[in-house]
């Protein structure tokens, strides 16, 4: 974890992420950055407990479509969920909205959660979860260019992915580079040629770790430090 004067700290306590369910989306687009920041992620989940079976990679053209991307993953694990109860869930699909079905039910879907994944590791320790998301981390890499294309995509995918965390309710992890140079972003995914940086997947991994954990507890209506 970085310790410089920039970064999140680490959590008190360290967060036990064995129970969870990660779900990371990544942009194509400035490869080799965006390599080295998933590199991090997964590093940070491993470290934190997170099993490779819990944690599902998805990748997309662009940053544009990461709210989108975030959105149809977080329905996607809820209608998986959904299945395996035995239940039915109208979450709106490809096509549809399923925002206001999703906000207007009484169901507690963090402590569905909860309840799944434990019945997952009591049944088969291996087994891969099921349960909705405890959270998405959203990674692109976007480098200013002589245009205003910068601009217009950086502003648009941070409030997307603002948007996507509220109406869905699960912690989205802002996994995004808004970049001045290429060097910044080779800085900030810890592969600069000085190796003066900082792999700033490894926070993303934490948080996400973190805001599930407290996700779980919010959810049954506990406070977890």
């Amino acid at each position: 974890m970085f310790e410089g004067i920039k970064g999140p700290g680490a959590p008190q306590p360290q967060h036990n992420g064995s129970a969870l369910r990660i779900g990371i989306v990544h942009a194509r687009w400035n490869e080799q950055i965006i390599s080295a920041l998933l590199d991090g992620t997964l590093k940070s989940l491993r470290a934190a407990g997170v099993k490779d079976q819990n944690i599902v990679i998805q990748t997309v053209p662009g940053s544009y479509e990461l709210p989108y991307a975030v959105r149809q993953m977080y329905l996607a694990s809820q209608t998986q969920h959904a299945a395996t109860a035995g239940g039915s869930l109208v979450a709106g699909g490809a096509s549809g909205s399923g925002t206001a079905d999703l906000l207007g039910s009484s169901t507690n879907l963090a402590g569905l959660a909860a309840d799944e994944s434990k019945k997952t590791d009591d049944k088969d320790g291996d087994s891969a979860s099921k349960a909705p998301f405890d959270a998405i981390i959203a990674i692109g890499a976007l480098i200013k260019g002589s245009t205003m294309h910068f601009e217009y995509i950086s502003d648009a995918v941070s409030h997307g992915l603002m948007r996507v965390q509220l109406d869905t309710g699960c912690a989205v992890v802002f996994g995004l580079l808004t970049l001045l140079t290429e060097e910044q972003g080779l800085e900030r995914a810890g592969i600069d040629a000085a190796g003066k940086g900082h792999n700033h997947g490894e926070d993303w991994g934490a948080a996400a770790v973190e805001l599930g954990v407290k996700r779980r507890g919010w959810g049954e209506g506990v406070f977890v430090q």
